[in-house]
């Protein structure tokens, strides 16, 4: 009885660990009825792999307006991506061929939202990453050699004359 609770232990902790692994920190939402609002603190980026949209006649869109240092918001902001549509099965667009699924990272302080579409599933998967190089900026210090680089001058040369 022991050894078998104990392979269940086993093979339970070892499920747990790979969905945990294989996760790798990414998230996936559906947005069906109120907006999806990710905030990318400084230092960070946000790394979208999936966008895609099943019904609705207006597409979905990630909008993204950049922060400033402080946090405030500044006055850019831009729609970075479009859902890919996945059921081209009817309508205007049964006879297209399937879109393809872009991708887009985006630096921080920002904040991505995505508003809901009316008759429409969205589904988004994203991941927030710290900036590696990121941290306090190091002094690059240049050195210059004192001592002229000598550069040809062209002389000119006299043609003789017949």
């Amino acid at each position: 009885m022991k050894m078998l609770l104990g392979r269940c232990w086993v093979a339970f902790f070892l499920l747990g660990a790979t969905s945990f692994i294989f996760g790798g920190g990414f998230k996936s939402k559906i947005i069906t009825s109120s907006p999806l609002v990710i905030t990318v603190p400084d230092n960070h980026f946000l790394k979208v792999t999936n966008f895609t949209q099943e019904g609705g006649a207006d597409r979905g869109v990630l909008t993204v307006t950049l922060n400033d240092e402080t946090g405030q918001t500044a006055n850019a902001t831009a729609n970075v991506l479009t859902a890919s549509r996945i059921d081209l099965s009817t309508g205007n667009g049964s006879e297209n061929p399937p879109e393809i699924i872009n991708r887009v990272i985006i630096a921080g302080p920002a904040q991505a939202t995505v508003t809901p579409v009316i008759g429409a599933t969205l589904f988004i998967t994203y991941k927030k990453e710290p900036n590696e190089g990121a941290g306090t900026p190091t002094t690059v210090v240049v050195v210059v050699s004192p001592t002229p680089t000598p550069t040809a001058t062209p002389t000119a040369t006299p043609t003789p004359t017949p």
